[in-house]
């Protein structure tokens, strides 16, 4: 079956909806409350649902704003259902924010920043380029600062953000985080498993990345 993708407001999501989302997710390792999900609602801007023969397959919530005058597409809380259409539904949703992001900002190159716990989160970045963190990159100060920026309006206080690794450590509260994993860890680069080191993802750790697209790509998604 096709993969049915909705972007709408937040202010339009239901208590129905809700309680679908905190089902989908409830036997993963996020098990995202109710409570949190509608807080997100108050948070963000857009939530993008994707579906398969109506059933809910994942959900990301969002925004497009502009930080220090940048475009900027930020993802929040997210979570896809691990099915063997996992990585289709990520495309997919992604697909539907980029989409957005040039009717937004046509004519300019766009950041796109999140934070996950795991090496396969990188696969919603798959159309951008000059990604941070990266294997082999040494983060410059302009890319550390920007780290500092998306922990900040993610509500990560500076004293849990490290921004040399671009990690966040975990605290008592549960990470709004791109709850993903690839279905296909084994095919990871290793250099890229190995930015995860230092993440306790046990413990509620995070890392906080970014990419870039570039206007002439984005048309793309028009």
């Amino acid at each position: 079956m096709a993969i049915d993708v909705e972007t709408k407001d937040c202010t339009a999501v239901t208590d129905a909806e809700l309680a679908e989302m905190a089902d989908m997710c409830a036997d993963g390792p996020n098990p995202f409350s109710v409570g949190l999900l509608s807080k997100q609602t108050e948070e963000w801007v857009l939530i993008s649902t994707a579906r398969e023969n109506g059933k809910l397959r994942g959900f990301s919530f969002s925004t497009l704003e502009r930080i220090g005058g940048t475009p900027s597409v930020l993802v929040g809380l997210a979570s896809v259902a691990r099915t063997s259409k996992r990585s289709t539904v990520l495309r997919q949703i992604t697909e539907a924010q980029l989409h957005r992001a040039l009717m937004a900002f046509p004519d300019e190159d766009v950041l796109m920043g999140t934070q996950f716990d795991n090496p396969g989160g990188f696969d919603t970045f798959k159309p951008l380029v000059d990604i941070v963190p990266r294997p082999g990159h040494k983060a410059s100060g302009e890319e550390r600062a920007w780290g500092r920026r998306l922990a900040k309006r993610f509500h990560i206080s500076a004293s849990r953000y490290l921004d040399r690794d671009f990690r966040v450590v975990g605290n008592d509260n549960q990470a709004c985080l791109l709850d993903y994993e690839t279905a296909k860890p084994d095919s990871i680069a290793p250099e890229v498993v190995a930015l995860f080191d230092k993440v306790d993802r046990g413990g509620g750790d995070t890392m906080i990345a970014f990419g870039w697209i570039m206007a002439e790509n984005l048309l793309k998604y028009a």
